[in-house]
């Protein structure tokens, strides 16, 4: 274990009686599960809410007992890191829709028993929110230092923005938007239909019957070719083929083709089929400016932002960024941007530490001392 992990951790789980979404149905029972980092100070104003992206989860750094792989955002999270737990109390929580702890559409329905199914109700990003908020109000937070996350998380930090702005002192979206385009809502249908075209899906209800292993492993295919770049690609792969004479069958011969098919058959032993597809439709649904123009979801606003991009990311193109950038600029917000130059793709939230280190530990030093 490296001198600067946080050590082992434990996931926590906060539990309240009932979630009123925005399709107006009513969640009962509901758990969300969290992970926390670090001390909390007696002004309770060193609190930092880590949002993860859509394959995530809750355990965002350090290690849990008789694993040894650290939390997925651990470079960054952790004693002189970017959110360095000597100074901050840093929270993660996993998102309501997901399967790793907080409710879901494999958890027990109340009502029958069963896991839930397609009985869930569609939740959207601000239903994910207002769930975090329970959590932070039973943290006793009455204002968090800031809220960060990249992609998805990006999307909950803007939301956060929206939905609490007096609970906010700062944010930092990361490679994220206010809204998906034609092309990102497309990506995010084709991976559905990956999953429901599995017979092993069978409407939803596989849970102990079968898995759609091949749905799944196919959507996570396409969604992770997504996140690298044309150059991260060469670099990593090229043309490199396991054989030394061509193959003149349908088998994967090119170590690119191998990647894929390791990605994909390791993301179904660790994800439910059907958070996939309700937490992908809750991306496809984000729309931060409704019947509004953009700079005015930013006026009157106090809380300043980070925004982050990178410029080899298509998935979440810097323009996107761009256009919260102005956006803040036109309603007089307090906002800083880098566009940071990465040949890893919409990847590099994950992989540029020492860049976003440099860009974070500022941001956080100078809204800290306000």
């Amino acid at each position: 274990m490296e001198k600067n992990s946080v050590g082992l951790v434990e996931t926590k789980y906060f539990n309240f009686d009932e979630l009123v979404l925005d399709s107006k149905e009513h969640l009962k029972q509901v758990t969300i599960a969290y992970e926390i980092y670090g001390q909390l100070n007696e002004k309770k104003s060193n609190a930092i809410l880590i949002e993860h992206a859509l394959t995530g989860d809750a355990h965002a750094a350090g290690f849990h007992k008789d694993e040894d792989k650290s939390g997925w955002w651990d470079t960054m999270i952790g004693p002189g890191k970017a959110f360095d737990t000597k100074k901050y109390f840093v929270i993660c929580s996993n998102v309501i829709g997901g399967c790793k702890g907080s409710t879901g559409p494999s958890s027990v329905n109340p009502k029958t028993g069963k896991p839930y199914g397609l009985d869930f109700p569609i939740i959207t990003v601000a239903d994910m929110v207002r769930a975090q908020k329970k959590l932070i109000d039973y943290l006793g937070i009455k204002k968090l230092l800031t809220v960060v996350g990249g992609s998805m998380g990006g999307m909950q930090v803007l939301q956060w923005l929206v939905s609490y702005p007096e609970s906010v002192k700062s944010l930092i979206p990361i490679a994220t938007t206010v809204k998906h385009s034609p092309q990102q809502i497309a990506f995010s249908e084709v991976g559905r239909q990956a999953v429901m075209s599995d017979p092993d899906w069978r409407d939803g209800n596989y849970y102990g019957v079968s898995f759609p292993t091949r749905g799944l492993s196919v959507a996570r295919m396409i969604g992770h070719i997504t996140y690298m770049s044309d150059v991260s690609m060469a670099e990593k792969f090229g043309r490199r083929s396991k054989e030394k004479k061509p193959i003149f069958k349908f088998e994967p011969s090119f170590e690119v083709e191998g990647y894929l098919k390791y990605r994909g058959d390791s993301f179904v032993k660790r994800f439910d089929a059907n958070s996939y597809l309700y937490i992908t439709k809750a991306l496809d649904l984000f729309d931060l400016v409704g019947e509004k123009k953009l700079h005015q979801v930013f006026n009157g606003l106090k809380a300043k932002l980070l925004i982050l991009s990178f410029k080899s990311d298509w998935l979440y193109p810097s323009y996107q960024s761009k256009e919260i950038v102005k956006a803040c600029k036109l309603a007089g917000a307090d906002a800083t941007y880098c566009e940071i130059d990465s040949t890893y793709g919409h990847d590099a939230f994950l992989l540029e530490v020492d860049e976003e280190t440099h860009l974070i530990k500022h941001f956080l030093e100078r809204v800290s001392n306000v």
